[in-house]
């Protein structure tokens, strides 16, 4: 008799989510999973080691309540409208589980974050996927009300491509839809605006934010979600009793405190995101304009996974990714000028 009498039929199905490559072994160039490329601020580690020396006997502050009260301070919002997370995922974990029930509706735009879907099928709900225009906007459809519809996420800045749905539509779609909207912000220090005052204004939505990405601490696992109150205390019932251990809790306070890191290392990422898509437009790659750490690329001659393939071989990664209904291209984090410098020599004699 087989194992998989044990499990629900939802896992059974489940393809589940496929991370970027994180080669454990060889030398690789890895501008695949949009880890910011340079250290973290200096006081991080300084932090980490304080609470390491202090002990890790004691179990960490449920609520984070430390990075919170920072966390406020920078966003303009107070304490309570803020819950914190293992990384990002573990807040889309969150709402997806208080809000979606078994054979409701989770709707998401595509091509986007894959693990939306993912999580629609461990809880037995629909994942409702609208295609995005071809000049990645909103469709109509994506702001109608079904009666099942329970979440909507948007990713704002959107991967894989970049691109951000103005604040006048996202309040716009908070104010037609019946559910929660989540904007997953995971991007936006990088973007030219953010949608966080929309929370003050309409209940419904709320926002995901991750520490992975403009602060470098990809390997901390630390994301907090910005709502209101109301709706903070609810979820609280729902996430894991200790879901941010003391060592990320004191690294993620650290990083945040330090605002003035944060925008010099945006400003760089900035300025070398605009040198790599210019020189990938001059060896002949359609790139689409970006407002994350990353660019969106095709080649008119030559197709993306040979592309990816043969780079691979080479010891640099990107990541290559294909959609239903959509088509494939390449995605590529913006690293170091001598990251890229190593990627536009070795597509020159590719292209």
């Amino acid at each position: 008799m087989s194992e998989s009498r044990y499990f629900r039929p939802e896992i059974e199905s489940l393809v589940g989510y496929t991370p970027g490559e994180q080669p454990q072994g060889g030398k690789f160039i890895k501008l695949n999973t949009n880890e910011n490329p340079y250290p973290p601020s200096p006081r991080v580690l300084q932090a980490i080691r304080h609470t390491l020396e202090s002990g890790l006997v004691r179990y960490p502050d449920p609520l984070a309540t430390a990075f919170r009260q920072r966390a406020a301070e920078v966003l303009g919002v107070e304490p309570e409208w803020i819950l914190c997370g293992n990384g990002s995922d573990d807040i889309l974990t969150i709402v997806t589980r208080a809000f979606v029930g078994t054979g409701q509706i989770l709707r998401l735009p595509s091509p986007s974050y894959v693990l939306y879907h993912t999580l629609a099928q461990i809880q037995g709900a629909r994942s409702e996927e609208i295609d995005f225009r071809d000049d990645w906007t909103l469709p109509e459809a994506f702001y109608q009300s079904p009666p099942d519809l329970r979440l909507a996420f948007l990713p704002n800045p959107n991967s894989p491509s970049g691109t951000v749905v103005s604040r006048a539509e996202v309040g716009d779609l908070a104010r037609r839809l019946p559910c929660p909207l989540l904007l997953d912000e995971a991007y936006a220090d990088f973007a030219d605006s953010h949608c966080v005052d929309l929370v003050r204004e309409q209940e419904r939505v709320l926002i995901s934010r991750t520490l992975s990405k403009s602060y470098a601490l990809a390997g901390l696992r630390f994301g907090f979600l910005i709502a209101q109150p109301q709706l903070i205390r609810r979820l609280v019932k729902v996430k894991d009793s200790y879901n941010c251990d003391a060592l990320s809790i004191a690294g993620a306070t650290a990083a945040i405190d330090d605002q003035l890191w944060l925008r010099e290392n945006v400003a760089r990422v900035r300025a070398t995101r605009q040198r790599l898509a210019t020189a990938l437009e001059a060896l002949g790659f359609t790139v689409t304009p970006s407002q994350a750490n990353f660019v969106w690329c095709r080649h008119a001659e030559r197709p993306a996974r040979e592309l990816y393939e043969q780079l691979k071989r080479n010891g640099l990664l990107v990541r290559y990714m294909d959609y239903p209904r959509w088509g494939d291209g390449l995605r590529i984090s913006v690293g170091t000028d001598a990251q890229l410098d190593a990627l536009l020599a070795l597509l020159k004699t590719m292209v």
